[in-house]
């Protein structure tokens, strides 16, 4: 189980009334093994900021996040992005593709950075899920903003993290295959018992959701 404990994270300003402003109000909260977990909110709110911080992409200003018994913040950097690398999958905002890599080559990276061991029939089964089975040895710069999307789910999903944390996953794709990301999510926690952590604007995603939380200038409340 993933666990924040009175996290917050503010930010410095140059000018104005006041020197600094929390993007992230001090707040707990908890995302269960097997269970789905939707963040709602206007843009600017703070959705993104609280899931880098989970994510061990971000430090807090204060408080701390638990993953299981480790804190996450109390590790070294090298540490951390093992842990970070092994135990946690990411699905970020933007371009994340690196240009001269082919499909395949991304999204097997964060493996052969660390040396880890992982599954490329795994990859290549996901790939054809997900429809850009055919794009493996494409280059980033030949795909569309939704195949790149797709592309960066796969990665975030291949070597099967404990915690899965998706910014805005279907922001780039149609009906057919925004309804395939979140029921894959769905299945991913339901049944591999692990945690999904969602961001999105998608009213869809509601629908698939064990627990939603609204946010609002920096502060979560639960909707379900």
């Amino acid at each position: 189980m993933m666990r924040a404990e009175n996290l917050s994270r503010r930010f410095f300003r140059k000018s104005g009334s006041a020197n600094f402003f929390y993007a992230v109000n001090p707040l707990n909260l908890e995302l269960h093994p097997g269970e789905v977990t939707v963040l709602t909110g206007r843009s600017g709110s703070g959705k993104t900021t609280l899931l880098n911080m989970l994510a061990g992409l971000l430090p807090p200003t204060d408080g701390k996040v638990w993953l299981g018994e480790t804190d996450l913040y109390s590790l070294n950097d090298r540490d951390l992005s093992r842990l970070r690398n092994e135990k946690i999958g990411v699905v970020p905002q933007g371009r994340s593709a690196i240009d001269t890599l082919t499909v395949f080559e991304n999204i097997a990276l964060p493996a052969e950075m660390t040396g880890r061991k992982w599954q490329p029939e795994l990859a290549l089964e996901q790939m054809e899920h997900f429809g850009i089975g055919h794009l493996r040895e494409a280059r980033p710069a030949e795909l569309s903003g939704g195949e790149l999307r797709r592309m960066a789910i796969v990665r975030a999903m291949v070597h099967r993290p404990d915690i899965l944390c998706a910014v805005e996953p279907t922001g780039d794709l149609d009906d057919e295959n925004t309804e395939k990301v979140f029921s894959t999510f769905r299945a991913y926690a339901h049944e591999q018992g692990k945690s999904v952590f969602i961001v999105t604007h998608e009213s869809d995603a509601l629908r698939y959701a064990d627990t939603v939380y609204r946010m609002n200038q920096g502060t979560i409340t639960r909707e379900k």
